[in-house]
């Protein structure tokens, strides 16, 4: 009954799971690292490399003793983190400064720069992550990085994901060219795509600034799937994390991706990953481009299909901000949710309270709530945010079906679905299909099934799916809910398209309020 470390590094914490191949998770531990904001510009988000060194190390110990196994009986370690979360280094791999973490938008300004250069020179490149540059990804920040610290500039050998980062350190590796980047980071942050040639050419990149002369170079490298083996536990970090030296560790991936194999993905599935932002996984054999999505990207899910990501930019984290307003806590406000009924606040909540990821891919917009009334409540907007935010989802899988993703069923993971059944039964009714949550977490299980692999305890992603995934539980639509939200989706795609993109033309608000007030007045009667 061979075990292994699965771990996640999430916005706040990172999680570490011992899993047993026969009796599934034996013991678990999170622990926590800061966030660091800067009140005067809400496009700040950053974290220390020290603090998620520390917080792992902290975790592996407690994870371990709570299995109530030796560490040296772990045979393999698997890291996923979040992505689009960059760090430049200097020599040694040190890093020059703080992460930019994926909620980072500080290089929105650049991304628009690389957007309107790939378009003006035909980039094909582009078209393979949805066709706009976003802020969150990899070359914006190296760009605003480059242009805030020109002291620093020189020092620069590279910048890495997070999740090449880390198997990079626990490896021992300190030459940049010595790291397997994960094609799951390459392929949806940093355009890079193996029938163009990898990343975009040298030229390209210079010609948006000439500060990008030479970066290819430096952030270019070997690239695997999460099948390879990325490095092996040096015995410094062996000593620090309580395991075993030598052990094998696997090319590292995102969270929702590996979030999503952990909830059981197959072709046909579409994976909500609901946490403080939402992302929304697919995977095919044969798959077309699609516009405005996160990138089709061979290898970064499943190995062996393409797998699909889109989003939103927050969720959880408009939920805790509503809640944070009104002086309440989002487990109290969701508990006044009891009974309330599609459409009956009478608002309607565009949620971009952190920008929009997918599909108009523009991080300037911000939340509006329309249909305000003297005894509308905090309540009542988080139910409302709740139902913004399943049709926004709505409007991103509809976007991937058009472009051939099969859409069979629908797995709500990540954290927030395991403890929130309004939303779970908001999602149903909105997309008016079954929502499937699995009976138990699988935060960082899709870790351990990884670090199975690169044991070779299974030999395929679904021996290991079948024998470690939980069963699901299922929300069906509610009865009558199906016309409510039919109405709520019309109005609400409409403010989406007009409203959100620049060039769209303007929108009648006039008609929309009405029609708000008349189907909450329905809903209450």
């Amino acid at each position: 009954m061979p075990a292994v470390a699965g771990v996640d590094f999430g916005t706040q914490s990172v999680r570490v799971s011992i899993v047993d191949s026969e009796r599934g998770r034996l013991g678990s531990a999170v622990a926590p690292y800061e966030v660091i904001r800067d009140p005067a510009d809400p496009d700040f988000a950053t974290q220390r490399h020290a603090d998620h060194m520390a917080a792992l190390g902290a975790a592996v110990k407690e994870a371990v003793a709570s299995a109530g196994i030796a560490g040296a009986a772990v045979r393999a370690l698997a890291i996923d983190t979040t992505g689009s979360t960059v760090v430049p280094v200097g020599g040694g791999l040190e890093p020059l400064g703080d992460y930019y973490l994926w909620c980072d938008h500080r290089g929105k300004v650049e991304a628009a720069q690389i957007t309107r250069a790939a378009r003006a020179q035909g980039l094909k490149h582009i078209e393979w992550c949805g066709g706009v540059y976003s802020s969150e990804w990899g070359f914006s920040k190296v760009l605003h990085w480059l242009r805030a610290n020109p002291q620093k500039r020189a020092q620069m050998a590279s910048a890495l994901e997070h999740c090449d980062m880390i198997v990079a350190v626990l490896s021992g590796k300190t030459d940049p060219r010595q790291v397997t980047r994960s094609v799951c980071a390459a392929g949806h942050k940093w355009m890079y795509q193996p029938s163009l040639g990898g990343l975009p050419p040298q030229h390209f990149l210079a010609s948006v600034d000439p500060l990008l002369e030479g970066v290819r170079d430096r952030v270019c490298g070997e690239y695997g799937s999460s099948f390879e083996i990325g490095g092996r536990l040096t015995p410094e970090w062996a000593a620090r994390l309580g395991l075993a030296g030598g052990i094998p560790i696997p090319v590292g991936a995102f969270d929702a991706h590996w979030d999503a194999i952990g909830a059981g993905i197959r072709e046909g599935d579409i994976v909500n990953v609901v946490g403080t932002s939402v992302c929304i996984m697919g995977i095919a054999r044969q798959v077309d481009l699609i516009p405005g999505v996160c990138g089709v990207v061979k290898g970064s899910i499943h190995p062996d299909y393409f797998g699909i990501e889109a989003g939103l930019s927050a969720a959880g984290d408009i939920f805790e901000a509503i809640a944070r307003r009104a002086g309440t806590s989002v487990g109290t406000l969701s508990a006044a949710l009891d009974g309330y009924r599609p459409g009956q606040t009478g608002l309607l909540r565009l949620t971009w309270d952190n920008g929009d990821r997918t599909v108009l891919v523009n991080p300037n917009l911000g939340g509006i709530t329309l249909g305000w009334t003297l005894t509308s409540t905090a309540a009542d907007e988080l139910f409302a945010a709740m139902e913004g935010v399943a049709m926004h989802t709505r409007i991103i899988i509809e976007r991937m079906a058009e472009y051939g993703v099969p859409v069979n069923r629908i797995i709500n993971a990540g954290g927030i679905p395991q403890k929130n059944d309004t939303l779970n039964q908001v999602y149903a009714n909105v997309l008016g299909m079954p929502i499937l949550i699995p009976e138990q977490e699988t935060t960082s299980l899709g870790s351990a099934i990884f670090a199975m692999l690169a044991a070779g305890i299974f030999k395929t992603v679904e021996a290991a799916q079948d024998a470690l995934c939980p069963a699901y539980r299922v929300v069906k639509p509610k009865r009558g809910a199906k016309a409510v939200y039919g109405a709520l989706y019309r109005m609400f795609k409409k403010l989406y398209v007009k409203m959100g993109s620049p060039d769209a033309g303007s929108v009648t608000i006039g008609k929309i309020l009405p029609a708000l007030r008349a189907i909450a007045e329905k809903a209450r009667a």
